[in-house]
């Protein structure tokens, strides 16, 4: 992977924002600093606000710097919702596999999400921290059933030690990619998005790099 990234001084070609989503404290700021930085903390604060950070990689000979935002889950900065959706055209869903309740309010965060953000863009189900294998308390197969139902890529990953997390986020971009160059994704959404349903619907992206070889360790990998 290593004409993925570099230090780009040519002309961006696409900036594409993808959300971080989900209950507090389920790793998604973890997930982006491991994923932009390559960084894990283990005193890890509680996000306060909206936060986000960039990467520039290299997708079909064309240069996409990525912009991630990352939000806090408490209800407190709910008001936040309408600007920090506005734009995105990707979305991490995040719950932790060791906490059943944050894989329930999953359904709630997916509601919002598409009542504020574009209809066809492209969301990933992520249970996080499957380094916890242990403690599992979200069968990988609810989880599939879930993504399967409602038309997702499904991943677990691991901040902590690295797992899918790269590969997790260079599926979502790369499936942005794919539907901005056929021209489908409709910012203003007035496009209908039935004759778009068979592009993102049955999908699967495999992307080089390291991470792949552990797609199937603990139900990880994608799927439509």
């Amino acid at each position: 992977m290593s004409n993925l990234y570099g230090d780009f001084n040519q002309k961006i070609d696409y900036v594409f924002k993808v959300v971080l989503i989900g209950d507090s404290a389920v790793g998604k700021s973890q997930l982006l600093a491991r994923f932009a930085r390559n960084e894990f903390s283990v005193d890890s604060k509680a996000t306060i606000g909206v936060e986000f950070q960039t990467k520039t990689l290299v997708i079909d000979q064309k240069i996409v710097k990525a912009q991630i935002w990352d939000t806090a889950g408490q209800e407190r900065y709910r008001a936040v919702t309408s600007a920090y959706y506005r734009g995105a055209v990707g979305a991490m869903l995040v719950y932790d596999m060791t906490k059943r309740q944050s894989f329930d309010h999953i359904a709630r965060w997916l509601d919002e999400l598409r009542g504020h953000a574009d209809k066809n863009i492209v969301i990933m189900l992520i249970g996080n921290k499957c380094d916890l294998a242990s403690l599992r308390a979200v069968p990988v197969e609810d989880a599939k059933e879930f993504a399967e139902r409602e038309n997702l890529f499904f991943m677990e990953t691991s901040a902590l030690d690295s797992t899918n997390v790269e590969t997790a986020f260079l599926t979502v971009l790369t499936e942005i990619y794919r539907t901005v160059s056929k021209k489908t994704l409709t910012v203003n959404g007035d496009h209908d998005a039935s004759s778009n349903a068979a592009l993102l619907k049955g999908t699967q992206i495999i992307v080089p790099g390291p991470e792949i070889n552990n797609q199937g360790k603990g139900g990880g990998g994608c799927c439509t």
